[in-house]
């Protein structure tokens, strides 16, 4: 199943890069935008940028010498800047991407930068409406513990490196494909995977169909001579086109990659993974979560397509330690785990949540959830509704509203008035605060534990640390 890789595209300098002397990105806080400013900074380039407010990302550039801004403020705006890079979550008001546009700058977006990137480049591109920060970390993380070397373009931080993009003198990238605003149209991957194509986005796609419309372009864009890995039984899944084309699953052994001989221990996972040709036994997987061991299949196919030993793949999938807030343990003891998610789709908090009962089941089950936009809100209250009530108790904040302006009717209570569960309530951050310390805490079952999620795509992480501060005497 090795892709033909083109070895001596892998070991060419990117080109293009070194006419670029100063490149300026409008949102450089941003987990994607981020990863392509150190890209350029890494490179020698000069890399400064704007956002609306201090992040720990922001600051962590700040650290590594790129200047960075907090106010629209054209006097801070570099005029030399060769590139002008904007985020779609910046207003087309914005004074200094108007400023910018009217005097005849060089200005894209990060989708149209990273095609820049790849134009020249072999390239491993993970795509799909769910999983696809975890398998491209654990990609990443896999050609780079092996020796192989990429340069990762990561949606998260990978917990074994603190970052989201790393550099190397090899000319290989393994790249997160962003679906939203049609972003991963622009790639052309070597080896791609899609991981789900379910509903999400409909505020850019309009319906369910257009975004399958959308994958199936995706999977169009794959060189000649490359692979498409996707998940098994995906709804229009024949229709996905490649020279060579593999399914994944989780234990469906029709399909040409999935894991068999699962072991449950302490929160990990022992299983064997079988490939075209190779059965890898005794992968050891250190995350929770059944998700993410059908996440290491597709990660572990990957690996093997270009011709990785069996041995390093295994040996860097059991040192591989997660994506920050991907299923990450903050705290883990006989009294209490604790939990936090990214999730902010009825799908990805099914399997969170089925995946941490599954683990822990003989504990009280408590999730806080923002809500991630209106539109998304509005689309899936059913969903969420559902989904959240296999929890045994929730808490909802309110929707966290991004790039967007109220939609009329459209609340968390929404949500919370669908649910069939009894406890479920929705709560400001203060009132949220005054509850985990007032009531939560001192409630925990000593005897069983407790079991506490925190779940969302907002800034509802920025309440990680304070409630893990309530709760590390428990």
């Amino acid at each position: 199943m090795n892709v033909h890789a083109n070895t001596v595209l892998m070991n060419t300098p990117f080109r293009g890069i070194d006419k670029l002397r100063s490149v300026y990105f409008i949102g450089i806080g941003g987990i994607g935008m981020s990863a392509i400013a150190r890209f350029f900074h890494a490179a020698g380039v000069q890399v400064s940028g704007y956002d609306k407010t201090p992040t720990a990302l922001s600051r962590e550039l700040e650290a590594s010498g790129i200047a960075v801004h907090y106010e629209e403020n054209l006097a801070l705006a570099p005029k030399e800047a060769d590139l002008v890079v904007y985020t779609p979550a910046v207003p087309a008001t914005h004074q200094e991407l108007v400023y910018y546009r009217e005097n005849g700058y060089n200005v894209v977006k990060r989708s149209d930068v990273l095609q820049l990137i790849t134009e020249s480049s072999f390239n491993v591109c993970i795509a799909g409406t769910h999983g696809k920060t975890t398998i491209t970390s654990m990609t990443a993380h896999i050609l780079r513990d092996s020796g192989l070397g990429c340069n990762a373009f990561l949606g998260g931080i990978a917990v074994n490196y603190g970052t989201n993009f790393w550099s190397s003198e090899k000319n290989i990238c393994v790249i997160e494909a962003d679906e939203y605003d049609r972003s991963f149209l622009k790639l052309s991957p070597d080896v791609a995977v899609i991981t789900a194509m379910d509903a999400d986005h409909l505020d850019i796609y309009g319906t369910a169909a257009a975004m399958e419309e959308a994958f199936i372009g995706f999977s169009k864009a794959v060189k000649p001579g490359g692979i498409l890995i996707s998940q098994f039984g995906l709804k229009r899944g024949k229709e996905l086109q490649a020279d060579t084309h593999l399914t994944y699953s989780l234990q469906n052994e029709a399909a040409d990659l999935y894991a068999a001989n699962i072991r449950m221990k302490n929160g990990s996972y022992s299983f064997d993974v079988q490939l075209p040709g190779l059965l890898l036994e005794n992968v050891k997987l250190n995350m929770g979560g059944m998700h993410n061991v059908e996440n290491a299949v597709a990660a572990i196919g990957v690996a093997a397509s270009l011709g990785i030993e069996p041995d390093k793949i295994r040996a860097a999938v059991e040192n591989f330690r997660g994506v920050k807030r991907r299923f990450e343990y903050i705290i883990k003891n006989e009294r209490l785990v604790f939990i936090d998610d990214y999730a902010h789709h009825p799908e990805e908090l099914r399997a969170l949540i089925t995946g941490a009962k599954t683990l822990f089941p003989q504990r009280k089950c408590t999730v806080l959830f923002q809500p991630h936009l209106f539109s998304r809100t509005r689309d899936h209250a059913d969903g969420f509704a559902a989904v959240l009530s296999q929890a045994d108790e929730v808490v909802l904040l309110p929707v966290y509203p991004a790039r967007e302006l109220p939609v009329e009717g459209v609340n968390s209570e929404m949500i919370r008035d669908k649910m069939t569960i009894a406890h479920v309530a929705v709560k400001e951050k203060a009132a949220l605060m005054n509850w985990i310390k007032e009531s939560y805490a001192p409630a925990v079952n000593k005897e069983f534990g407790a079991l506490l999620i925190v779940a969302g795509a907002g800034d509802i992480d920025t309440l990680v640390e304070p409630v893990k501060d309530l709760l590390k005497e428990i």
